[in-house]
């Protein structure tokens, strides 16, 4: 879902590097109004956690393979805007030093990844824990939340795809929707995976302030 240089248009690309700009803009004023002692550790576990397991793939079918996006579980755990400043970070570093993901694409990528993932899972999450209760809802909530926010991160790229003329929308969307679908699998058995150690060793962490 990493977008290289040269698959979005000049008008597509500055686009989408102003809106994120404007979200890491507000996400950055709101952390300094209620970021706590708490948080400032976790926000730097957090982002070498999603980083590092980006690093691996799982086969998909194809030929294809996928990897863990991140963005709900940290938007579940620290907040949606808390989602953005991490997902920027960790893409930032992958599009600079790894060269995964155009230069001209970052803002495209941080708006698919951080902003359409955590704001999208952080409000399904609550959707579908005001319908369950106890452990059931964090389980439901954080497995449902992440294939959705996953699934339409994608949809997300494939729209910018379109725009930019070089991938037809009746190609992209069924494409990226379906095998990010495929995918979205392996990211809720993983936020969930990762949620149910938490309950365990630390369930204060499911509790902070939501940035």
């Amino acid at each position: 879902m990493h977008l290289p240089d040269g698959f979005l248009d000049t008008r597509t690309w500055m686009g989408m590097s102003v809106i994120s700009g404007t979200f890491i803009s507000v996400a950055v004023r709101k952390a300094n109004k209620t970021i706590s002692e708490k948080h400032i550790p976790l926000l730097g576990v957090m982002a070498a956690f999603i980083f590092a397991v980006q690093m691996f793939n799982f086969p998909v079918g194809g030929g294809t393979s996928g990897h863990f996006m991140g963005a709900t579980l940290i938007a579940i755990l620290l907040g949606p805007w808390a989602s953005v400043l991490i997902m920027t970070t960790v893409l930032s570093v992958q599009c600079l030093v790894f060269q995964d993901g155009g230069i001209t694409a970052l803002g495209a990528n941080i708006f698919n990844m951080g902003i359409v993932g955590g704001f999208l899972g952080y409000y399904v999450n609550a959707a579908i824990q005001s319908l369950f209760s106890g452990r059931k809802s964090i389980f439901v909530g954080g497995f449902v939340a992440a294939w959705f926010s996953l699934v339409l991160s994608a949809v997300s790229c494939a729209i910018e795809l379109d725009i930019s003329g070089t991938v037809p929308a009746k190609i992209a969307i069924p494409a990226m929707a379906g095998i990010h679908a495929i995918i979205g699998l392996g990211e809720g058995f993983i936020t969930i995976a990762t949620l149910s150690l938490l309950l365990k060793v630390r369930p204060d962490m499911l509790s902070l302030q939501k940035i």
